[in-house]
């Protein structure tokens, strides 16, 4: 049948004798991370919050339910692995479509041959679809038809938040739930299962701690990611004729440098601290520096650049109003292209932060306004700033006496804006650093002519 999607399908438990099941898939051959494949939830590490007692998903699973899922969460989260474990559990076909090559036609076909194995059969399907968002609107509402009728259970996996990538006729019919990013002690369970568990290298080999250490640090949070290393550190001791994985076999594995950097310890913070106040302090070659150990070290790009946007309001604003642009546009292109083309780009935004001109008069000015609204100085909003679109507004004095800004000349006018409590502070103290220079000869004008005081 040419029409038939190039997919790939396994019978589960209760399916068809002509297929082995999920588990059966992962052969002696196989990537280490499919031969270690939880296959039950209890196998599941880390995702607590889902595996919980009465939770949606266990419901889902031990009930035997029919209800579509959509999976939210960064990679290595363990996505892919509770779809097979619904299809296992359950005794669901498992069929698994990837939005980066299938077309309308595969997802078509892929529900059609669902629904006649259901009519023929009443052997139902785990439809797996890994980067859902990369679908286009055709491509998800092609999915829809087999949601309704519950011809698949649709198990749909995404890295991308599903309100903005995700249609909503998609979005209502499925339960949302948001995968958490493994921590190190996670990681390091994956690898101590591995190392000891017949399906992974049956205590053949002894990993050392200090290679564990540096492996979970090269995964960032990625379980497959840990294991792909572990393999290849495996495949090596094995070359050396070696019985223990050491971090130099680790290190050469992974191709990466064993930098002294721990990321629980003084060590990650120290590092992190100093290429802040690198940054802050404009020394571009020890801000690179800093960088580079954090990236040879497996930090996680995504927490650099959201360090960055911080820094560029903390520590710049509007000194160089560009600042922060560039800091959001290097945040968006990590989490676009990933590493290690992501390390370009956090260079770029790191050298054009240290140069820029400094200015804290952003920071200082926000904190002493919240310090006041803590202290109890609220106030009354000024009666002419007051809602008046609503009926009777008029006759409480609401919006009387308001003057509208582009009335005035410059477009400013001479009124009260600020609760009385508050008249005459002045958090925004811009400095003569950089573009800020500008904006305070103008902020300063401005401010005069809004509280009345032109003659000075």
């Amino acid at each position: 049948m040419d029409d038939e999607p190039q997919l790939f399908d396994t019978p589960g438990s209760r399916g068809s004798t002509s297929g082995g099941s999920l588990a059966d898939a992962a052969h002696a051959s196989a990537p280490l991370a499919v031969r270690m494949r939880p296959r039950t939830l209890e196998e599941l590490v880390g995702q607590e919050q889902l595996r919980a007692p009465g939770s949606p998903l266990r419901q889902l699973v031990e009930g035997d339910q029919s209800l579509s899922l959509l999976l939210w969460g960064p990679p290595g989260t363990g996505k892919t692995t509770i779809a097979s474990i619904i299809s296992q559990q359950t005794g669901r076909r498992f069929v698994e479509v990837s939005a980066v090559s299938a077309g309308v036609k595969e997802v078509r076909a892929a529900i059609d041959a669902a629904r006649r194995q259901l009519v023929a059969t009443g052997e139902e399907t785990v439809l797996f679809v890994d980067e859902v968002h990369r679908f286009s609107k055709a491509q998800q509402d092609a999915l829809l038809p087999g949601v309704e009728n519950r011809w698949v259970t649709l198990v749909a996996a995404t890295t991308e938040n599903p309100s903005f990538s995700v249609i909503s006729p998609l979005l209502s019919r499925s339960l949302l739930l948001r995968l958490q990013s493994l921590t190190d002690d996670d990681i390091a369970a994956v690898l101590d299962l591995a190392v000891a568990d017949e399906r992974g290298l049956g205590g053949e080999l002894v990993l050392d701690e200090a290679a564990r250490d540096h492996i979970v640090r090269l995964a960032g949070g990625d379980a497959r990611r840990s294991l792909t290393y572990l393999e290849a550190a495996a495949g090596a001791a094995r070359s050396k004729g070696s019985s223990t994985i050491d971090v130099e076999t680790a290190e050469t594995a992974a191709d990466q440098a064993a930098v002294r950097y721990d990321r629980d310890g003084d060590q990650h913070y120290d590092v992190v601290s100093a290429f802040i106040k690198s940054v802050r302090g404009s020394d571009a070659d020890a801000a690179l520096h800093y960088l580079a150990r954090m990236i040879e070290a497996g930090e996680d790009p995504r927490f650099i650049a959201r360090r960055l946007m911080i820094l560029a309001s903390e520590d710049i604003g509007l000194a160089d109003p560009t600042a922060l642009t560039t800091a959001v546009a290097a945040a968006q292109t990590v989490q676009l292209i990933g590493m290690p083309e992501a390390q370009l780009t956090l260079a770029h935004a790191t050298i054009a932060l240290a140069v820029a001109p400094k200015s804290n008069a952003v920071t200082t000015a926000i904190f002493e306004a919240v310090a006041d609204v803590r202290a109890g100085k609220i106030g009354q909003v000024p009666p002419h700033l007051r809602d008046a679109h609503y009926a009777g507004a008029t006759s409480l004095g609401h919006g009387q006496g308001y003057v509208y800004s582009h009335d005035a000349p410059f477009g400013v006018a001479e009124q009260q804006y600020a609760p009385d409590v508050v008249l005459d502070a002045a958090y925004y103290r811009p400095t003569e650093l950089g573009a800020e220079a500008a904006v305070k000869q103008r902020w300063e004008r401005v401010r005069r002519i809004i509280r009345g005081r032109t003659s000075k």
